[in-house]
């Protein structure tokens, strides 16, 4: 196909889009509202996800020394940690450090339960507070911690807590809420695809007539098909484009709404990280599917 019959076929499939006025409506809305939904879906998934990720991001592993370490194994087992791929950060906290925040969280009414402890007969550890890069890892890197023990006789540490049993059917749960939200975009997403390809065909189904007539005056499949991949794709990128709007502007309507009002305390993915998410996969979804509902639709009315 050469340029100048490329241009024709673009110029008729614009032609198209406005010569059937309100079937080309009917088709932009059908694509518009399923994207829609399906967009929603998506901007809850990707929140979803960010929040499972918080969560997941504030479990971390408390190393408890034993009181008789003194500073030169604290800084052996503090570098060892570190060293660990696993580990992001390291953070020490002294058995003084500890007994203030201790009191401070217990507050007016317990700290009388403290009284008497002080720096010399300080019941409390040291402890190294341990992060990790993915939380999913913490468990092993606990396992890996307690494990120093056997490396060094004096046996330094004393316990190591990250919460286990409570920390795994955290895990379970919001890989769970991860997996759902995944399963409902791509069951919409098939939905949205059979929905939109099936207003197309009733466009096309409406204009079959005009296809035998090209068929019997000796036009080629290719030449009947070309407009009309050209009006899907156009159809389905002006339906997108519509779509990404609307969200976009919702989107960023909800996220004031809500950072207005701080006793919800919730807060949702910024606008300027997910609009070029939503918009390329939206505006790709939407041509795709035209093209292919065009094409499925046309080619049992190109037997003649």
């Amino acid at each position: 196909m050469n340029f100048n019959t490329f241009l024709r076929h673009l110029r008729e499939g614009c032609k198209n889009v406005f010569r059937n006025g309100w079937m080309s409506i009917a088709s932009i809305t059908s694509i518009v509202v399923s994207l829609f939904v399906l967009g929603v879906f998506i901007l809850l998934v990707v929140n979803v996800n960010q929040l499972a990720d918080d969560v997941d991001s504030t479990v971390e592993i408390r190393t408890y020394l034993n009181l008789d370490v003194d500073e030169k194994m604290r800084e052996t087992i503090n570098t060892e940690i570190g060293l660990m791929p696993e580990v992001s950060k390291v953070t020490f906290i002294s058995k003084e450090q500890g007994l203030l925040e201790f009191s401070e969280g217990l507050g007016e009414d317990g700290k009388a339960l403290l009284e008497g402890f002080d720096n010399d007969n300080n019941p409390l550890p040291d402890t190294l507070v341990v992060e990790v890069i993915e939380a999913k890892t913490v468990p092993q890197v606990a396992d890996k911690i307690s494990a120093l023990n056997e490396v060094h006789p004096e046996s330094p540490i004393m316990k190591v807590n990250y919460g286990e049993g409570a920390v795994e059917k955290l895990f379970k749960i919001t890989r769970a809420v991860r997996n759902i939200g995944f399963i409902f975009v791509a069951v919409l997403g098939v939905m949205s695809m059979f929905l939109i390809s099936n207003t197309i065909r009733v466009t096309i189904l409406a204009r079959r007539r005009e296809i035998g007539i090209q068929k019997l005056v000796g036009a080629t499949n290719s030449f009947i098909r070309w407009p009309f991949f050209i009006e899907g794709a156009l159809i389905g990128g002006i339906g997108s484009l519509a779509t990404v709007g609307i969200l976009i502007l919702g989107y960023d309507q909800l996220i004031q709404a809500i950072s207005k009002d701080i006793t919800l305390g919730l807060t949702l993915v910024p606008l300027a990280d997910i609009w070029l998410l939503i918009s390329t996969l939206l505006l790709a979804i939407g041509i795709l599917i035209g093209i292919w509902g065009s094409t499925v639709s046309i080619r049992k009315f190109l037997k003649v």
